[in-house]
């Protein structure tokens, strides 16, 4: 059986919450990683406790989004951080992709499909004519003509994804109960890997209050349901 995946969202500019979570987790049964984004990397010391961090699976969320040179000099820059999984939204372009690709090294490259925090009145409110799922598979098709490493979407999508895409499916807006926060697109863990993710993120639901219980209570999920 494929083992459970999971990324945990490290979304706080305190470097002493980061420790505690690594601390309360890195022991599980499951196999944890670590996910960063614009919030951590960008507080006071940051970066800098990043390039520390020895022996860990750790995703970068930067969700690039710019002209392709501006992509491919992050990529150069964050070299020295020991990066895992980069992630850079599909929305950027073909140029962009293949440009970040090219020069990525050993960095897992992720491309971004449309967020979980959107629904279909928010593409409206954009400016997409596109259905959700019409968007993603097109999306999903641009990821694997760059032949990206992994891809994001919801779970709700991932049957479209998978038609088109074959490597790595990353998945956020998980829960574990009703509470969807800022989520619009969501789905339970063991519903989520059934579905075919290889990666659950999974931020509040396992740092918010007793982590070591909150993990406890996940594997208990993934085991029972």
């Amino acid at each position: 059986m494929k083992k459970n995946k999971i990324f945990i969202a490290c979304d706080t500019t305190k470097i002493d919450k980061v420790k505690k979570i690594i601390n309360c987790t890195y022991k599980s049964k499951i196999k944890i990683g670590y996910k960063f984004g614009l919030e951590f990397i960008n507080s006071k010391n940051g970066r800098n406790f990043l390039s520390k961090i020895k022996n860990k699976t750790i995703f970068l969320d930067l969700k690039l989004n710019d002209i392709p040179n501006t992509c491919l000099s992050t990529i150069k820059a964050i070299k020295d951080l020991n990066v895992n999984y980069l992630t850079i939204h599909i929305s950027s372009g073909l140029e962009a992709l293949k440009a970040v690709k090219k020069v990525s090294g050993k960095i897992k490259i992720v491309g971004v499909t449309t967020l979980t925090s959107l629904n279909e009145k928010s593409l409206k409110e954009i400016g997409y004519n596109k259905k959700i799922a019409s968007l993603v598979m097109c999306q999903a098709k641009l990821a694997a003509k760059a032949k990206l490493d992994a891809i994001v979407c919801s779970a709700k999508e991932i049957n479209y994804v998978k038609k088109f895409f074959k490597n790595e499916i990353i998945t956020p807006g998980i829960r574990l109960n009703s509470k969807t926060n800022d989520q619009k697109r969501v789905m339970r863990p063991v519903d989520a890997f059934k579905k075919g993710s290889d990666w659950l993120v999974i931020g509040r639901p396992i740092t918010k209050g007793n982590i070591k219980q909150n993990i406890k209570n996940l594997i208990y999920h993934l085991d029972n349901d």
